[in-house]
């Protein structure tokens, strides 16, 4: 598969605690020349970094973020403030232990609520594979067919573990056409990149695949 096509899949991320605007910057850069899907970066820099960006590449973030036990009325507030502050994207977790309980309808009606407070923007639904049962999973992806959320996501990075090609079969089976795939966490190369793109992805979340490709080019 064509390195471009690829990177046209990757929401290029920076995510970590420490993060400073001059790297921010850099990915935002980077989104621009390898012309990335998006670039996925904390909410407390949407606004500089929609500025800066200038709509060259899309700017996407991330609520309820990496843990997902924020209340609903934090996840809506979130969500709504980054969209008015430049978002083209946002990417919320679900709260993974009202999942545990058997709470669909509270699980339903946030990610409906989210979906609402982006006001048309994209909205892509972090189910945390890792901590799911694959029960759990199929569950989870009726839910987010019926939200009319976006895109379903497998996992945020920072927890026990990330995508899977088996959890992007088990989505591809059992989402609605409504829906796209997300695969992030731990897709590390172009064959890890390609592999997931030919199951269906739309996106993949990683840090990697520019690095790669710069080392390329």
């Amino acid at each position: 598969m064509d390195i471009n096509k690829i990177l046209s899949h990757c929401d290029h991320t920076l995510l970590a605690v420490d993060a400073k605007w001059e790297e921010i910057r850099q990915i935002c850069d980077d989104g621009i020349k390898y012309k990335t899907a998006s670039v996925c970066i904390p909410a407390s820099f949407v606004k500089q970094a929609s500025e800066y960006a200038d709509g060259k590449v899309k700017i996407c973030t991330v609520i309820g973020f990496p843990n997902g036990y924020s209340t609903t009325a934090s996840k809506v507030f979130e969500a709504a403030d980054a969209v008015e502050n430049g978002a083209d994207e946002v990417d919320m977790v679900i709260n993974i232990g009202w999942v545990k309980d058997g709470r669909f309808d509270d699980v339903l009606n946030e990610i409906k609520a989210v979906k609402s407070a982006c006001k048309g923007k994209i909205l892509k639904v972090i189910i945390e594979t890792c901590l799911l049962t694959d029960e759990e999973k199929i569950k989870m992806c009726q839910i987010v067919t019926d939200s009319g959320a976006d895109y379903i996501k497998t996992s945020t990075g920072f927890s026990k573990g990330g995508a899977t090609k088996e959890d992007i079969i088990l989505f591809s089976e059992n989402i609605g056409k409504n829906v796209k795939m997300k695969a992030a966490g731990g897709i590390r190369s172009f064959e890890d990149a390609e592999a997931f793109l030919e199951l269906g992805c739309d996106r993949l979340g990683t840090s990697a695949i520019v690095k790669l490709a710069k080392n390329i080019k």
